[in-house]
């Protein structure tokens, strides 16, 4: 065999290595295609390709399930149905609204967003990839979503189901946890999106992603794209996609207070920023380090350290002095990096010594409590820490947001 000979066969074995990648992204395409257009869902937001609709939709559905957004999305569509509705909301009426979902800060960098549109753009989401990307809170995905599925433009949205529908399909062995590799799935699914129908395309790489190419048991033998799916012809569907795990959130042990006055109870409304922003919450402080040997099964509910913990720190923050009396119950609540332990106490305003499982603590002076000036059944004020606290009855809760912990603590008290 000549130079020649070997030259033209290693050509041609490229050749045939680039018509069958050819054929294998045109035929994901074409066949996920046809299977989203017969077997898609009958979901709210796809009622029409409205922008506004299609925006909030993909911010609630960010790490929250399809079953659990949709009716926070009908709810919140009536309530704020254009852009305008939105922007001119008052805040603390959006996070109410928005109760429930967690991760508060989509709801706020939501409404964000909606008040740049109505200053930049006259109240209209523009058909323009820079100009929806500036919005606030709006990343490359939910760009890529509202571009393609509003507008129809030749976008990737790719999300957690999206990279992994494509590690399987096309056996990629990258660490998904990375951001060079959601880079190099945006490429790769840029060249999937067929002619005219960028948004079919990106909801069916989503549905497929959420209905049958699921993280742990994919139901390949339903599977549209299964007959050239490499990650299942290698035997690795199982595997793929490679991603690293995240670190586990740190546990924080805390102890919190119902403080009751005449049939309300005292809150306190979170900073305006950071964690929980804005949100109303009961009164608790952290723990030292070693609480957690607090919480272990055989521990006493009721210990002098909490109790303390709790008198001072609500004296220092609210400048009030409480008696905790009775425990009520133990909870918890998982953020992305945080684990709060909990434990609950019934609590009463108190204007001398306490002495509870043994502690006894005097206050310092009655006046540097302000009970005359702050403890009044409807009185809202400002605490040393500068926060601002009220005392609400049950039907408050109505009105004001409150996280998820909060509101299952609440709930079994006035049950």
């Amino acid at each position: 065999m000549t130079a020649g000979d070997r030259q033209t066969g290693r050509n041609d074995d490229v050749y045939m290595a680039i018509t069958e990648q050819r054929d294998a992204r045109t035929y994901f395409s074409a066949e996920l295609l046809a299977w989203y257009r017969l077997q898609k869902r009958d979901l709210p937001w796809r009622l029409n390709r409205d922008p506004y609709r299609v925006w909030v939709s993909e911010i609630m559905l960010q790490q929250t399930r399809v079953d659990t957004v949709i009716p926070y999305y009908l709810a919140f569509m009536e309530q704020f149905p254009t852009v305008k509705a939105l922007a001119e909301a008052p805040e603390e009426e959006v996070l109410k609204r928005w109760e429930g979902l967690g991760y508060y800060s989509r709801a706020r960098n939501l409404q964000a967003g909606a008040k740049m549109v109505m200053e930049s753009y006259g109240g209209v989401i523009p058909d323009d990839h820079e100009a929806v990307s500036g919005l606030k809170g709006v990343g490359p995905y939910t760009s890529g979503a509202v571009m393609s599925i509003a507008f129809n433009r030749p976008y990737p949205a790719v999300d957690g189901n999206v990279m992994r529908v494509l590690s399987r399909y096309f056996c990629l062995e990258d660490d998904i946890a990375k951001p060079s590799t959601r880079v190099k799935i945006e490429k790769l699914a840029a060249t999937l999106i067929p002619d005219g129908a960028a948004g079919d395309f990106n909801q069916g790489l989503m549905e497929l992603g959420a209905l049958i190419c699921a993280p742990k048991s994919p139901g390949c033998l339903t599977c549209p794209v299964m007959e050239q799916c490499e990650g299942r012809l290698a035997g690795k569907e199982t595997v793929l996609p490679i991603k690293t795990k995240a670190k586990a959130p740190r546990d924080e042990y805390r102890a919190a207070a119902i403080v009751e006055r005449e049939g309300r109870v005292l809150v306190r409304r979170r900073p305006d920023t950071g964690l929980l922003a804005q949100m109303w919450e009961l009164p608790h402080v952290l723990l030292p380090a070693g609480a957690e040997t607090m919480f272990g099964g055989d521990a006493v509910k009721e210990q002098p350290g909490m109790a303390e913990a709790l008198i001072r720190g609500t004296e220092e923050a609210a400048a009030l002095f409480i008696r905790p009396m009775d425990w009520l119950l133990d909870t918890e609540h998982v953020f992305s990096h945080i684990h709060w332990r909990m434990r609950v106490f019934l609590a009463e305003l108190g204007t001398s010594t306490l002495s509870v499982a043994g502690v006894g603590m005097a206050a310092e002076s009655p006046a540097s409590y302000s009970v005359a000036d702050a403890s009044g059944p409807d009185a809202e004020f400002v605490g040393k820490d500068g926060l601002t606290y009220r005392w609400i009855g049950k039907s408050d809760m109505e009105k004001l947001p409150f996280p998820n912990v909060f509101i299952r603590i609440l709930g079994q008290y006035w049950t």
